[in-house]
C-alpha cells in the first residue's frame, strides 16, 4: 500500500513528515498539560494555608482542564482540516495515495474530537460567575481566538495569493476554513452575555489589531515598492526575466486587504483602541510607536543612502544603484503614516504613556545615529588604506552619513537635551530606567569592542600576518567603541544630573502604592488625580458593567484620598458623584 503512494507523494505529505506531524503534536500535548500541570502546583502552593486547607484546588482544576481543552481542540482541528482538505483535492484519490496522512486525520478527527466536545459541554453548562471569573477562562478563550485567528487568516490569505498565479491549494483552504470555524465559535463564547469572561477580555482585540496592523503594513509596503520597482524598470529595463510586475503586486495587495480587516474587525468594530492601561499602552507604545519609527527611519535611511550613492558613487550600474529604492520610498511613507497615527492617540493617553513613546521614539533615534556615527568612523579610518575613491570606503561611508543624518534629527526632536524637564519627568522611574539601560548597555558593547581592539592588537603584534594592516583590524570595532562611548557618557552625565535635581527638590512621600479605581467615567484624569494625591501611585482601572453614570470630578477624589495610607486601595467612583475609598489588607 505504501508503494503505491509514492508517485504521489509530491503532492501529498510524506510519510517521514508524517510522522513529524505526529511527534509534534503529542510533544505540543504533553508540554501543555506538564506546563499546566506545574502551573497549577505553583498556584496550590501559593494559595494553600498553613493549615493544610487550600483554596487552590478548583483553580488547579481548571488550569489542567482548559489545557486539555485547548490541546484537544487544536488536534481535532488538524484532522478536520486534513479530512476537508482531501475532499477538496479532487485530483487524488481519498485514502489509496496516502493511508498514513488519512488514518491520521481520522484518528485526530475521531478521538480527539469528541472528547473536546464532551469536555466543552461540561464545562460549558458549569459556567457560573466563579468559572466566568477565573483566569484560566478568560487566558484560554484569549489564547484560542488568536492562535485560531492567525492560522485561518494566514492560510486562506496564502491561498488567494498563490490562486494569483493559478496555484490552487486546496488543502491550505480547507486549513482556513476549519479553523475559521474554530475562530468564529470562540468569538461567539466570548461575547456570551452569561457566560463571556469576566478576566483578561481585552487579550485577545489587542492582540488581533497588532496581528491584523502587521499583515497590513507588510502587504502596502510590498505593493508600492512592487509599483516602484516596476516604474524604475521601466526606464531601466533588466535583463532577468521574472514574474510579471503586477502579480506580485496583487498578491501583496491580497494582503493588505486581508490584514486591514482583521485590523479594523478588532480595532474599531472591537474598540480596541479605546482601551487604556497594560497591555493595550504597550501594544500601542511598543508596535504603533516603535514599530513604526523603525520602518520608517529604515525606509528614510535606504531613500537617502541610494540618492547619496546616485551622486557621489556611481561605479556600480544605475540599476543596482537604484534597486533598493521602491522598498526605501514605501517603507518611509507606510511607516510615517502609521507613526504619526499612533503618536497622536498617545496624546491622549495616561502621563506615563506618553513619556513611554517620547523615551521609546528618542531610543530608536539614539540606535540609528549611533550605528551611524560608528560607521562613518569604520569608513574615515578606512580611507587611511584604502583610497576614498574604493566603492567600499566610499559605501560605507554614504551609509554611515544616511544612518546618522535619519536618527540625530529624530533623537534630538523627541529626547530635546536643551529644554528645561518637568520635576514630574526628573523624577519619573521611566526615566530613570530608560537612562540606566542606555547607559548599561552602552557601557557594556564599550567593553566588548575593547575586548575586540585588544586582541586585534595583540594578534597583530604576535605577528599573525593576514596581509591587513592594523587601522583594517581595528577600525570596525573602534568605530563601534567611539559610537558607545560617547552614548554612554552623555546618558551616565544626564543621570547623575538627575539625580542631583531629584536630591534639591525630593518628591513628596508616597503615601499608597497601589490604587485599584472602579468607575465608568474617563479614567485619564481621575489617575492623574490620583498619582498627584498619593505621590505617584500606581493605578489600575477596571470598568464598572453596572452602568452607574460615575459623575466625580478630580477635585472630589483628590478629597476623598486625602490622609488614606497603604499599599493597596480600592477607589470606587459613582453611582454619581459618590466616590468610596477602601483600605486593603496586605
Amino acid at each position: 500500500m505504501a508503494d503505491r503512494g509514492r508517485p504521489l507523494r509530491a503532492q501529498l505529505l510524506p510519510e517521514p513528515e508524517g510522522r513529524l506531524l505526529m511527534v509534534g503534536v503529542v510533544l505540543l500535548v504533553a508540554v501543555l498539560v506538564i506546563g499546566g500541570g506545574i502551573a497549577g502546583i505553583v498556584i496550590a502552593v501559593r494559595k494553600s494555608s498553613p493549615h493544610g486547607e487550600s483554596a487552590a484546588q478548583p483553580t488547579v482544576r481548571r488550569v489542567i482542564v482548559f489545557v486539555l481543552l485547548f490541546a484537544l481542540v487544536v488536534i481535532a482541528a488538524i484532522g478536520v482540516s486534513g479530512l476537508l482538505g482531501r475532499l477538496l483535492d479532487a485530483g487524488n484519490a481519498l485514502a489509496s495515495s496516502d493511508v498514513s496522512g488519512l488514518a491520521r486525520s481520522l484518528a485526530f478527527t475521531l478521538i480527539a474530537g469528541p472528547f473536546a466536545a464532551v469536555l466543552w459541554w461540561v464545562l460549558w453548562r458549569r459556567m457560573d460567575g466563579a468559572e466566568r471569573s477565573s483566569i484560566a477562562w478568560g487566558l484560554y478563550l484569549a489564547g484560542m481566538s488568536t492562535v485560531s485567528l492567525v492560522t485561518f487568516s494566514t492560510a486562506l490569505l496564502t491561498t488567494a495569493a498563490v490562486l494569483v498565479r493559478g496555484d490552487w491549494r486546496p488543502r491550505l483552504f480547507a486549513t482556513g476554513v476549519v479553523w475559521a470555524g474554530v475562530w468564529v465559535w470562540h468569538v461567539w463564547m466570548s461575547r456570551d452575555r452569561e457566560k463571556s469572561p469576566t478576566r483578561l477580555v481585552t487579550v485577545a482585540p489587542i492582540l488581533g489589531s497588532v496581528f491584523g496592523l502587521v499583515i497590513a503594513v507588510g502587504g502596502a509596503v510590498t505593493a508600492i515598492s512592487s509599483l516602484l520597482d516596476a516604474a524604475v524598470d521601466a526606464f531601466a529595463p533588466s535583463l532577468t526575466q521574472g514574474d510579471p510586475w503586477w502579480r506580485l503586486t496583487l498578491q501583496a495587495l491580497i494582503w493588505f486587504a486581508g490584514g486591514l480587516v482583521v485590523w479594523w474587525w478588532h480595532w474599531i468594530r472591537g474598540r480596541a483602541r479605546d482601551l487604556r492601561g497594560g497591555l493595550a499602552d504597550l501594544a500601542l507604545v511598543a508596535v504603533g510607536v516603535a514599530g513604526a519609527a523603525i520602518l520608517t527611519l529604515s525606509g528614510a535611511g535606504t531613500v537617502l543612502f541610494v540618492l547619496l550613492r546616485l551622486a557621489f558613487d556611481r561605479t556600480d550600474p544605475v540599476t543596482d544603484i537604484v534597486g533598493l529604492l521602491g522598498f526605501g520610498i514605501s517603507a518611509a511613507v507606510i511607516g510615517a503614516l502609521v507613526w504619526s497615527y499612533h503618536r497622536g492617540l498617545t496624546l491622549g493617553r495616561s502621563p506615563p504613556t506618553r513619556l513611554a513613546t517620547k523615551l521609546v521614539t528618542s531610543g530608536v533615534g539614539l540606535v540609528s545615529a549611533a550605528t551611524g556615527l560608528g560607521v562613518v568612523v569604520n569608513a574615515i579610518l578606512a580611507t587611511t588604506t584604502t583610497p576614498l575613491a574604493g566603492s567600499d570606503a566610499r559605501s560605507l561611508l554614504l551609509g554611515g552619513i544616511s544612518a546618522l543624518v535619519v536618527g540625530g534629527p529624530v533623537w534630538w526632536l523627541a529626547w530635546q537635551p536643551t529644554q528645561q524637564l518637568s520635576p514630574a519627568e526628573v523624577h519619573s522611574t521611566g526615566r530613570r530606567v530608560y537612562l540606566i539601560l542606555v547607559f548599561g548597555v552602552s557601557a557594556v558593547v564599550a567593553i566588548v569592542t575593547l575586548l575586540v581592539i585588544g586582541y586585534r592588537l595583540f594578534e597583530f603584534a604576535l605577528g599573525d600576518f593576514t596581509g591587513d594592516s592594523l587601522v583594517d583590524r581595528v577600525r570596525a570595532p573602534l568605530g563601534l567603541l567611539v559610537a558607545t562611548g560617547l552614548v554612554a557618557g552623555y546618558h551616565f552625565a544626564v543621570w547623575r544630573r538627575d539625580r542631583s535635581v531629584s536630591a534639591a527638590a525630593p518628591q513628596p512621600a508616597r503615601t499608597v502604592g497601589r490604587v485599584i479605581l472602579v468607575t465608568d467615567a474617563d479614567p485619564e484624569p481621575l489617575s492623574q488625580a490620583i498619582g498627584a494625591a498619593t505621590g505617584g501611585a500606581a493605578v489600575s482601572v477596571l470598568k464598572r458593567a453596572d452602568g452607574a453614570g460615575s459623575a466625580a470630578t478630580p477635585e472630589q477624589l483628590t478629597r476623598a484620598l486625602t490622609g488614606v495610607t497603604g499599599k493597596r486601595v480600592l477607589v470606587v467612583t459613582g453611582p454619581g458623584d459618590r466616590v468610596e475609598v477602601i483600605p486593603l489588607r496586605d
